[in-house]
């Protein structure tokens, strides 16, 4: 086992991945200097501009190299340094990377990933702090991941730039220098498997992505106040590990679903909606989900502190959640 930060763990995630694989290549803004957030550091100097490729100040262009790319036989590891900036190329992500495998019936595959780093980063407001994964899980054809560590991170992104399907890959930026263990082996975590963070028999807090560590935090409190908590970090976000999630609940008779991204249509919502479908009679408190309200980010440093789902937030709605 080494110790990395997020940011150094995907960077040489990639650059294994590179190496392992010659049509694997990269590109975005800036890359050529190593990105917005330094996830491309000293990449260049090992692969040279044909394969980390900086480009114009164009998503849309970007994506749509990536598309390219892929048709072609390559594998694009597709930069947006922030999660927002996706949406001005939401057509080539939607209807095009999203359905070519089965426009064409199954005579092209898009084997590219797309790089989202999402989430709130303290400042930075409504533009560039917006969690959309649901947008992406709600359409057919994309692998949607969304993972928390820095082991994770990287084997995810390994795993991703092998999948021969278009996968979403959502970095929670807010920990990007958080630091973790990672294994010196080949490490690909699989895709559509939850990571079970603690066993217990009282509630399932389910989460993903940075909201991860601001639970994991609220469960090590609750469970030293005496309520046993299982943890449960998605990592995979379409697919998700539905069978998990089932066992859980019906083994603890409590679900919270914690995200980061708007409440109000966000995943905690089909999470919740597959529980009480399979595991309604054995429920001893209904399902229930903790997420943003539906407005804009605050710019205003007191407005984002009320905005954000804390720790506080979490620990509050698991004691209600066991509540007699």
């Amino acid at each position: 086992m080494t110790t990395q930060t997020v940011l150094e763990a995907v960077r040489d995630g990639l650059a294994e991945e590179m190496r392992r694989d010659a049509t694997v290549w990269a590109v975005g803004e800036d890359l050529h200097v190593g990105g917005l957030y330094g996830q491309y550091r000293d990449l260049i100097s090992e692969f040279g501009p044909d394969r980390i490729v900086a480009s114009p100040i164009s998503e849309a262009m970007i994506v749509s190299a990536g598309l390219g790319g892929a048709l072609a036989g390559t594998r694009p590891v597709v930069e947006m340094r922030i999660a927002d900036f996706a949406l001005s190329a939401i057509d080539e992500l939607i209807n095009q990377i999203a359905k070519a495998r089965f426009m064409f019936g199954g005579q092209a595959r898009v084997p590219v990933v797309v790089r989202l780093p999402q989430g709130m980063v303290t400042g930075s407001a409504a533009q560039h702090s917006q969690s959309l994964e649901s947008w992406y899980v709600h359409v057919p054809g994309l692998v949607v991941l969304a993972p928390s560590t820095a082991a994770d991170c990287k084997g995810l992104l390994k795993s991703a730039i092998r999948c021969e399907d278009p996968v979403i890959f959502i970095e929670p930026r807010a920990i990007w220098q958080s630091t973790g263990e990672i294994p010196e082996c080949d490490h690909c975590v699989p895709i559509g498997e939850a990571r079970l963070v603690r066993e217990g028999g009282d509630v399932t807090v389910v989460t993903w992505s940075a909201m991860a560590s601001v639970a994991h935090k609220a469960m090590e409190a609750c469970v030293h106040s005496g309520t046993d908590v299982e943890l449960l970090d998605l990592r995979s976000l379409w697919p998700w590990d539905t069978g998990a999630v089932l066992a859980s609940v019906r083994k603890t008779g409590r679900l919270l679903v914690v995200h980061e991204a708007v409440q109000v249509c966000g995943l905690g919502a089909e999470i919740v909606a597959t529980v009480a479908e399979n595991v309604d009679g054995e429920l001893r408190r209904p399902p229930r989900r903790l997420g943003a309200p539906r407005a804009p980010v605050p710019f205003s440093p007191p407005l984002e502190t009320a905005y954000r789902v804390t720790q506080q937030n979490i620990e509050q709605a698991i004691r209600e959640m066991v509540a007699a």
